[in-house]
Formats: C-alpha cells, structure tokens, sequence
C-alpha cells in the first residue's frame, strides 16, 4: 500500500474547526481549577494548530475536487490487511489507530494520489529533461554557509584567483581538498538547486551564488559531453513524462491545490501554516 499522505489524528478529528468559537464552557473540571474550551483550544493551536490547519484544510479540498469510492477503500484496505498479516492488530496498537480511523488514511491517500495523478507535465519541461538528460557535466564548486561568503569566492576568482586554490580554502565540502573538482555526473545525481545551475552554466563560466540545502554553490563546468545513443526526444518523450511525474513532490501537489482553493488564513497566530507550500 502505498504510504499515508495525511494522517488522520484523533486532535484533527476534533479539529480546529469544532473549536473555531470556543467558549467557556467546561471541558474538564478538578479541585485545582476548570479548563474551558476557549484554554483548551489555546492550547492545541499552541502546540500543534498549524499542523492540524494543514491537515484539516488540505482534506477539505480533497474532498470537494476528488471522490473516492467506498469499493476503492475496501480494496486497498484488504490489501494492506494481507500484507500485515499476523502483525495486523499490533500495527494497529503501535499506530494508534482504530480499524475505522485506518480505512479513513487509505481513504484521504487515494485522494491525494487521484491529485497527484493530475499534475500536468508541461511539452517544456520535457524539452528541459531532455537537454539535460542528453549530456553530461564536468564541473567543480566551493561550498560555504552563506550567500556572503559565497559571493567572495567569486569576486577572488573573477579578480584572477584560480578556482581550486579558493577551493581549498574556503569549501566545506569533500571535494575541496580536489580544488573542488566533482568529476563527471549525469542528469538528477545533484540536487535540484545545484543541478539546475550546472546544466544552464556555459563551459568556464563561474555560477552565481546557488542556495541548497547544504549552503550555498559556486559552481563551474569544466566540460560538458553528450551522453552515447541517448536516444531523440520523440524517442524519449514519454519516459521522461513518468520520470517527471514520480519527482513531484506532494509539497507541490499541496501548493498547486492551496492556490487552486485561493486559501487565505485569516487568523494571525497561524499566518505561517502554508509557508512551506509558498501559500501566505
């Protein structure tokens, strides 16, 4: 089965939106002092409201722009209950999750699979791949942890500095004690950040500041050289397409349906809940 898109907790199931205009009315009582809904609803918000707001809204808008069968459920549901097999009951316990509350995760993941099934991958973005695809770089890069320190090694090497002995002095990466030299590498065997600025860098040119989630590039291509019997792009073009589509990530599935809906979070304490998905 394939893995859980949103989990469905028991404080979602709740939910923010059970609390939206929560009161004074009491929740629990004890000898030390009452809680309110209105302080149990500070609280959840406080630990986990942005969390649940994600959950919460990304379901609604599941819900309302996919449908999913009550077959399709039972389906994936049997599947996942024979490949459990006698851990079954313990997946469950360890999972925290009612058989019910099970079927309702399967149900959420088909629809956020139905939504990814529908991302588009556009003729240029093949045309992209391809281009890449059909060569392979040469290249060198000083890695350092900010943008500053970055833009230094550049003004050192375009004022006449040779780029492996800045290199070797400033890169945090392995290869530094190689004048930062990577050897050959092919389409997809960096990350996207530094693989994007290689393949769009001319031969001896020196990038800009490239930003990953290891710091930040000085990238340059010493050599570029096509890659043998390739193949053309009609040969290629759909093979690209199915390797496109298994690289999006739900972060932009999320994203594309955010803005679709025209979300806009109104309560200022959660302002931050869509950040990640570039949704303010």
């Amino acid at each position: 089965m394939k893995k859980t898109f949103l989990a469905v907790t028991l404080a979602a199931s709740l939910g923010l939106a059970a609390c939206s205009n929560p009161g004074k009315e009491v929740v629990v009582s004890s000898t030390i002092g009452d809680l309110t809904q209105e302080d149990f609803y500070k609280e959840m918000k406080s630990l986990a409201g942005e969390e649940l707001l994600q959950q919460i809204m990304v379901e609604k808008i599941l819900n309302d722009k996919y449908k999913v069968t009550e077959e399709e459920v039972k389906t994936e549901f049997e599947s996942f209950k024979e490949y459990a097999g006698d851990q079954y009951d313990a997946f469950l316990a360890q999972s925290n999750l009612t058989e019910e509350s099970l079927k309702e995760n399967i149900r959420v993941n088909l629809l956020s699979q139905k939504a990814l099934e529908e991302m588009e991958i556009s003729d240029e973005d093949i045309q992209k791949y391809y281009d890449q695809a059909s060569q392979e770089l040469h290249a060198r890069h000083i890695l350092v942890d900010n943008e500053e320190s970055a833009k230094e090694a550049i003004k050192r090497i375009n004022d006449g500095e040779d780029f492996a002995d800045v290199a070797k002095e400033l890169s945090s990466d392995g290869s530094a004690e190689k004048g930062g030299d990577l050897g050959w590498f092919s389409v997809g065997m960096m990350v996207k950040e530094f693989n994007d600025a290689a393949y769009a860098l001319e031969v001896n040119t020196v990038s800009e500041p490239v930003k990953s989630q290891f710091g930040y590039h000085v990238i340059e291509v010493t050599e570029k050289r096509a890659v043998e019997d390739y193949g053309t792009l009609e040969e290629k073009k759909d093979e690209i397409r199915e390797s496109l589509k298994s690289q999006i990530s739900m972060d932009e599935v999320i994203a594309n349906l955010l803005k679709d809906a025209k979300v806009e979070i109104q309560d200022a304490d959660l302002k931050g809940a869509f950040d990640k998905f570039s949704i303010k």
